[in-house]
């Protein structure tokens, strides 16, 4: 038997208001930073565009199989905001979805932060502590199963989310860590006990970044093409990983992709040694086969799987550790209303919008930017951080 594990990663981020060098120390109020108007804008479009119509869809998905096709989310903090201000009924959709027991919760940090970078960890297990809390709240319910910000992984958060009490935890099935190994088996780090999932990129890629490419040699991909790929794969697991949005937001309606995804369980389902796990079912059902030594952080995002995506540059340096200063400082504060500020502050977009890379990756950084360019980002986000240094 192979299963397919399904998941998909759940966000919005708090993008901000122009904030020129003249604002700086001008008494503003901190929560003038974001973007309300925007950021509204945004959520209420890809809410009608994706979250709602997939979300509807996955749940007639799930009943006309009994329950056979399964899925996982991850919701970040942010994300959850969004809803509980604009558009209620879409949390409510993935409650609904959650009550039907084939869907899982993963755990991440609250505003899918790069706190698991930060010297220490303890503000990556608050943050993480704060979304445990939150999918309590909302879905009574604890999860086993970890994947931090955009799957960014290395021995040390390895060992810190296995001594915070999760099962498995998920990232990349680079090839920088597994050489000659197959991405469709668990496996587990070399300095901890804890499973890990890892993402099998090519397949999982093929639905979030190619499916609409007429150029790409697999193109159209069909769901009974898909699935016969998929009966053809060997190993334990089939991770397939990617953003919610792919469904309606960055692959729109016109490219075919709700009828791909209304046909694929179906389609799957025909092989008679393929079906559907979560992820918990996934860690609880398979053995390890190996462990894998990762010192280094890698990550699912660009080209190069690693971190650069925020941290490749000097403006992105000097931004992240701008972050960690003021964290310093204001743990001393101890303001709460300023801690939530330098939180929302921490998400990683606010970096993402910095990076200069060029060919694929600069075109998918520039689609998700509100910015003209990384320069324009960098000297936005970096006025923010100062006029809170200031307060501070």
């Amino acid at each position: 038997m192979t299963s397919v594990c399904l998941y998909f990663e759940v966000h919005q981020p708090m993008r901000l208001n122009r904030f020129s060098v003249f604002h700086i120390g001008n008494e503003s109020n901190h929560s003038e930073y974001f973007n309300r108007k925007l950021n509204e804008e945004i959520f209420t479009k890809v809410a009608k565009k994706c979250y709602l119509p997939t979300n509807n869809l996955l749940l007639e998905l799930i009943r006309e199989t009994d329950g056979q096709f399964q899925i996982s989310f991850s919701l970040t903090g942010t994300f959850v905001e969004y809803c509980e201000q604009f558009m209620p009924e879409v949390l409510d959709s993935f409650k609904e979805l959650f009550k039907t027991g084939a869907v899982d919760m993963i755990e991440e940090t609250y505003y899918h932060s790069l706190s698991s970078l930060f010297d220490e960890l303890d503000e990556f297990e608050e943050q993480v502590k704060m979304h445990r809390f939150m999918i309590q709240r909302l879905f009574n319910y604890e999860p086993h199963v970890f994947r931090n910000t955009e799957a960014i992984y290395d021995n040390r958060i390895a060992k810190k989310v296995a001594e915070m009490g999760y099962n498995g935890i998920i990232t990349e099935g680079t090839e920088k860590i597994l050489q000659w190994r197959s991405p469709n088996y668990l496996y587990s780090p070399v300095n901890t006990d804890i499973k890990i999932l890892l993402r099998n990129y090519t397949l999982s890629d093929d639905v979030g970044f190619r499916f609409s490419a007429r150029q790409w040699p697999g193109y159209p991909l069909t769901a009974d093409k898909y699935a016969q790929w998929m009966a053809r794969v060997e190993g334990d697991l089939i991770n397939l990983f990617m953003d919610y949005e792919t469904f309606g937001e960055h692959q729109w309606t016109e490219t075919g992709i709700f009828d791909f995804l209304r046909h694929l369980p179906d389609e799957i389902l025909k092989h008679d040694h393929l079906d559907f796990v979560t992820v918990s079912t996934a860690v609880e059902r398979y053995n390890v086969v190996g462990d894998i030594d990762v010192p280094w952080a890698i990550s699912w995002a660009d080209e190069d799987r690693d971190v650069s995506t925020w941290l490749g540059n000097d403006m992105q340096i000097a931004c992240f550790n701008e972050l960690k200063n003021i964290g310093r400082k204001l743990k001393e504060k101890s303001d709460p209303s300023l801690i939530n500020t330098w939180r929302r502050l921490q998400t990683s977009d606010h970096l993402y919008y910095c990076s200069t890379k060029g060919l694929a990756d600069g075109d998918v950084h520039a689609y998700f930017s509100p910015y003209d360019g990384p320069y324009d980002g960098f000297i936005n986000y970096m006025n923010v951080l100062q006029d809170l240094k200031q307060k501070i």
